[in-house]
């Protein structure tokens, strides 16, 4: 588990920034607004229920206002928020001049107290899943000039967020029509941390303690939270495998539901709803043995996909695959 994690650390998308949220769109093709979301109410965490989200605008949208357009949902990794990500990934100048069709592309923040939700359904950290499927979608619907159906919607994402594709588009084909995942992390199950760093996670008192914390420690109580919930255990309302064997196999179950690798078996029906579905991954990225193997359990199953594996690390290609990869492929599946 210590490989694993330190694995982890070395290859998910690292920073933090402070959010700027907006009460409305401004005027421009790169809006900063803040989404209310109903299903984050009442977490335990105490995460805001208002999210920063950047919109990005194709450059005909104020031009042509009758015009609707296609809408991807990105979703991004782990210790970062949208305003990274969307400056990494904003460097569309003379993208639709090669063909590429205008879309709406929209970056929500699930940056929380431990730095990221994992796109999971948990009282503790909020209910991702629904937030992105319904609360957010029904909010661009409503605010943008969209195409308001499930073919004319795309999910992508990266790291953290490849595994939000992964697992929220296995349960929400009905909003979804395509899936971009690149270079996913905790695609599989895992085995309990090391008995040194679970001890001083459980030494912790208070939530402001967590913050000093290190990479790996802030990563396992992410996980914790998102995936073995207890509404009974403050400050962090999580349970960590430790205690009897009992206890930690029980929490190591409820981990290893969340892993794509072990979801996906029960979802091989929605998936094949899906029109389209890539997944990428760098030759030099650690992640790439669990992004092949899912590729080729869609494949057994019956889920077409297609599967690259690219010169790069974890981080090097996101801009270039997200320009010159994804956005042409969602131009080609989603209906206009």
């Amino acid at each position: 588990m210590k490989r694993l994690l330190l694995l982890i650390a070395s290859t998910l998308l690292l920073g933090q920034s402070a959010l700027a949220d907006t009460e409305a769109p401004s005027d421009n093709l790169v809006q900063e607004i803040s989404v209310h979301g109903k299903s984050l109410v009442g977490n335990l965490e105490g995460n805001s229920p208002d999210r920063s989200v950047t919109v990005f605008l194709p450059p005909s949208y104020d031009k042509n206002p009758n015009k609707r357009y296609p809408v991807i949902y990105g979703l991004h990794g782990y210790t970062i928020n949208n305003q990274i990500w969307a400056n990494e990934l904003k460097a569309l100048d003379g993208l639709y001049a090669k063909g590429v069709d205008e879309m709406i592309v929209v970056l929500p923040s699930a940056q929380t107290l431990h730095n990221g939700s994992m796109y999971a359904s948990s009282i503790t950290v909020g209910d991702w899943e629904t937030f992105i499927a319904e609360d957010l979608v029904n909010y661009i619907d409503a605010h943008y000039r969209t195409l308001p159906k499930r073919e004319s919607r795309g999910l992508m994402g990266h790291s953290m967020g490849g595994h939000g594709v992964a697992r929220i588009g296995m349960k929400r084909p009905d909003i979804f029509s395509a899936l971009y995942i690149m270079s996913p992390c905790c695609m599989s199950a895992r085995t309990a941390p090391p008995a040194d760093m679970l001890a001083k996670l459980e030494a912790l008192k208070t939530a402001e303690e967590s913050t000093s914390m290190g990479f790996l420690e802030r990563a396992t109580l992410a996980v914790a939270a998102a995936w073995s919930p207890n509404p009974n255990k403050p400050p962090f309302y999580a349970d960590l495998p430790t205690g009897s064997p009992e206890q930690v196999n029980s929490v190591l179950a409820s981990w290893a539901a969340n892993a794509p690798l072990s979801m996906a078996h029960q979802y091989i029906a929605n998936l094949k709803k899906y029109s389209a579905i890539y997944i990428d991954v760098g030759d030099k990225d650690g992640l790439k043995v669990d992004a092949e193997v899912f590729s080729k359990l869609l494949n057994d199953s019956g889920v077409k996909n297609q599967f690259e594996i690219y010169e790069g690390d974890h981080v090097s290609g996101v801009s270039d695959r997200f320009k010159n990869h994804a956005l042409p492929f969602f131009s080609k599946h989603l209906t206009k």
